[in-house]
């Protein structure tokens, strides 16, 4: 009786423990995996130009147990076969995998991910992927990584001496100086996009024909596609001085600028003309010259003809002339450069200088004057000045323009004017708020006190708003580059 009381315990000390055995190894792989988690599920690199490798992104694995956790092993399904690399908390591997990668309770650690996409002789974007594995135990997770893979034609201080057209096959990567020479003429072609490098610009000493459309528009902007840095959620394009920007230099020329979207640069245009004797000119439609940390538009001695063509977000003037004969038609000039989250992250503030500045100086050819159903607004009291020293050889026609600012304007043709002395509902957003993901936005909000008011004799010459809708349908043309339309 003794004997088998002695084994029924036993038996049962061994059964208990087995249970418990194996009830335990169930919970540490449970409990394994849900402790191993990512800071996000795709690694993605948007745009990466061939040959050029991209910038390095990066994401963290945590450990969100109270015990460290054992990651068996990490790497990449294609190995060293990837276009991919990794780096695991500060370590690299030449076949890109990892074995034994300890995570203590309740840390975390990085892994830093890069991508080199050869040439492809393609036209296309290429798409190249792979997946990322973690091995704990018996179970195994994945973070997809991703890129887009675009073949680009070089310019590293190119100068072009011969007329020369560009068409839209392949983008253009502008690193350094392209540099057009006097007497020649660059045409560029519906849909071409110029990707510049932190010191690229366009230096026009010749002639600039730049005839995008409605469908395909001809994009200028920064290189990179990435964001800020991994706490910062700011795309680099959202941001100003990402590149350098376009001069136009030089008397006589006869430059065009249609359909043609600039963005995130040092400056927009800067067009230089010192004989007083021989304008310049700029015919400029559809076109929009957003977030400069200077000056959108800058002009001496230039005439210009502006329509439906948006100027925004400066660090300095959005449009500062000096010299020549002027008409801007059914513009929008606002200048809310300040207004952004980014502010309290990146130093540059905007100066004390108003959206718009039209300066009658001596060395100055006849100054003339012609805004038409404009909008000139911004975030300062005060966003238009005219300063005429030499007002008898200046000419002024403003007609049905909302122009913000303190006080009205006399001596000159102020007709149907709405001047603005306080922050009046306008646009759909004139804010750069990226925790709910807004930012700015010109059109016209449902109630801006913009809609409706526009001279529609003026209106019916220019039928086309900055994106192709038709401000006269329905006979109550808005003023600015935009006809309000319901916004979905």
């Amino acid at each position: 009786m003794k004997m088998f009381c002695i084994k029924y315990w036993v038996h049962s000390i061994l059964f208990l423990f087995i249970v418990g055995t194996l009830s335990c190894s169930d919970d540490l792989t449970a409990s394994a995996d849900s402790r191993l988690s990512f800071s996000m599920d795709t690694v993605k690199f948007d745009t990466v130009f061939t040959s050029l490798g991209s910038v390095t992104r990066k994401f963290l694995i945590y450990n969100k147990g109270k015990s460290d956790l054992l990651i068996q092993s990490i790497g990449l399904s294609q190995g060293k076969l990837s276009l991919f690399r990794i780096n695991v908390d500060g370590t690299t591997s030449a076949d890109n995998q990892f074995k034994n990668i300890k995570i203590r309770a309740n840390d975390s650690m990085y892994v830093f991910v890069s991508v080199t996409i050869n040439p492809n002789n393609s036209d296309n974007p290429v798409l190249v992927e792979d997946a990322l594995t973690f091995t704990t135990g018996s179970l195994n997770k994945k973070v997809i990584l991703n890129a887009i893979g675009q073949d680009i034609i070089l310019f590293k201080n190119r100068r072009i001496t011969t007329d020369s057209v560009l068409t839209a096959q392949k983008p253009f990567f502008v690193m350094g100086e392209l540099t057009v020479d006097s007497l020649r003429t660059l045409t560029i072609s519906a849909g071409c996009r110029f990707y510049f490098y932190s010191d690229g610009h366009l230096k026009v000493n010749g002639t600039l024909i730049a005839n995008g459309s409605f469908e395909k528009p001809i994009v200028m902007r920064g290189h990179r596609f990435d964001k800020v840095a991994f706490e910062i959620p700011f795309p680099y394009n959202n941001i100003w001085g990402q590149w350098g920007g376009v001069t136009l230099n030089g008397a006589g020329r006869h430059h065009v600028l249609q359909h043609v979207f600039m963005n995130g640069g040092a400056y927009g245009i800067i067009a230089s003309n010192t004989d007083m004797n021989q304008p310049s000119e700029i015919k400029m439609d559809y076109c929009r010259i957003h977030n400069f940390t200077t000056t959108g538009l800058m002009t001496e001695n230039h005439d210009l003809n502006i329509t439906n063509t948006e100027i925004s977000n400066t660090g300095s003037y959005c449009v500062y002339i000096k010299g020549g004969k002027h008409s801007f038609v059914h513009c929008t000039l606002a200048n809310y450069f300040n207004d952004s989250d980014i502010s309290s992250l990146i130093t540059n503030r905007r100066d004390s200088n108003p959206a718009l500045l039209i300066m009658n100086m001596e060395r100055c050819s006849p100054m003339e004057s012609n805004f038409q159903n404009c909008i000139i607004t911004g975030s300062k009291d005060n966003e238009f000045s005219l300063a005429t020293l030499f007002a008898d050889t200046y000419k002024g026609n403003f007609e049905s323009n909302y122009i913000k600012r303190p006080n009205p304007l006399t001596g000159f043709q102020f007709k149907n004017t709405r001047w603005a002395a306080k922050a009046d509902t306008i646009f759909i957003n004139t804010r750069y708020m990226s925790v709910i993901d807004a930012y700015f936005d010109f059109r016209l909000d449902s109630v801006s006190v913009a809609r409706g008011i526009a001279n529609k004799a003026i209106a019916e010459k220019y039928p086309l708003d900055l994106l192709g809708n038709d401000r006269i349908k329905d006979n109550s043309p808005d003023l600015g580059a935009y006809q309000w339309m319901p916004h979905k």
